[in-house]
């Protein structure tokens, strides 16, 4: 078995070394500004926004708005980007850096059926060719300014054709800086576990960063993950949903081979206020209380009373009531006992 730490010298992308190889994975709906923020406060060492859309025609919609919105973040900042059209999508890089994106990263992993069924997200992986003429049109849209171009993609379309490793060695001759893979096909959504073989195997060929996700919700899970595939890095998804405090768990325990304790209730509390308020100031009220109401829920998963505190929860309308229901449930809280795992 290895010995801690498991890493030497810091990660960098391009020109930005990071603080640590613990990543937040971009998620719809999910990992917007104020999220990634937190994230990063509480240790992710790098974060990528939800995938936006390179139709122009949506550049000006609310939803893309906000999910290009880099105002104030921890650097690096990195945007998400999906399509199947090359120049639309160098296009959309191009709009990006503009905007303030430092970093690129292409959305070939995606496996909802709106973007399959436009030949996007973990699509492409039956295209190769079009992949290698993505890459290409975005780097020449933005390689000129130094601009870092990642690749996040799965394993395959299904287990009959997983040729993850093909579209890699493609990928990093065209100019890629660094891959991500999700250990499932397309075929696999995100039932069944993660298999890490693939990974490994991409990670032998490869002489550029590659990261580990998928199934990773654990400290000791990640270093698993790192010794089996020889990854550089993990990023982690559906596990910091309402556990953003997992990135400083992750990064402590890969350095120290030590657990850190979960944190208090108290702790959670502050944190969770601290997100909302900068969730209602993002987003507004009326949409930020409502779009709010997924983070309380995983925040809150596994304590007592949650169930109802719930229905309660759905039918306030303002972040004033949010907040001050949010206070009162804590307090009911407080008395000593062990928090159930999330």
């Amino acid at each position: 078995m290895a010995s801690f730490p498991l890493f030497g010298a810091p990660l960098s992308i391009g020109p930005y070394q990071l603080p640590n190889r613990v990543f937040v994975a971009p998620m719809a709906g999910v990992t917007d500004r104020p999220y990634r923020q937190l994230c990063k406060r509480l240790g992710a060492g790098y974060a990528v926004s939800e995938m936006a859309a390179s139709n122009a025609l949506l550049w000006a919609t609310d939803k893309t708005t906000r999910r290009t919105n880099h105002d104030g973040e921890i650097e690096p900042k990195a945007i998400q980007i999906a399509g199947a059209d090359p120049a639309m999508m160098a296009q959309a890089a191009r709009f990006n850096v503009d905007r303030g994106a430092q970093i690129i990263d292409l959305n070939m992993g995606c496996p909802a059926k709106k973007v399959c069924n436009v030949a996007a997200g973990s699509a492409l992986m039956q295209t190769p060719t079009v992949i290698r003429q993505i890459i290409e049109a975005v780097i020449n849209a933005v390689g000129r300014d130094g601009v870092p171009v990642t690749l996040k993609m799965r394993t395959g379309w299904d287990a009959e054709h997983r040729n993850a490793p093909e579209i890699a060695r493609m990928a990093e001759a065209a100019g890629i800086a660094m891959i991500t893979i999700h250990g499932r096909t397309r075929a696999d959504r995100y039932q069944g576990n993660a298999e890490y073989d693939t990974i490994a195997a991409i990670k032998q060929q490869s002489s550029i960063p590659i990261v580990a996700n998928g199934d990773i919700d654990s400290p000791q899970k990640a270093a698993e993950v790192i010794r089996y595939t020889g990854a550089d890095a993990v990023m982690i998804g559906r596990a910091a949903q309402g556990r953003p405090w997992i990135f400083r768990q992750i990064d402590h325990y890969l350095q120290t081979g030590e657990l850190l304790p979960d944190p208090a209730e108290a702790e959670i509390a502050g944190w969770l206020k601290d997100h909302l308020q900068d969730h209602y100031a993002f987003y507004g009220e009326f949409t930020g209380v409502r779009t709010a109401r997924k983070h309380i829920g995983w925040y809150l998963k596994g304590l007592p009373g949650v169930k109802i505190f719930r229905e309660t929860l759905n039918r306030l309308e303002s972040p004033d009531e949010q907040l001050s229901a949010i206070e009162q449930f804590f307090a009911r809280q407080y008395e000593p006992q062990s928090r159930c795992a999330a």
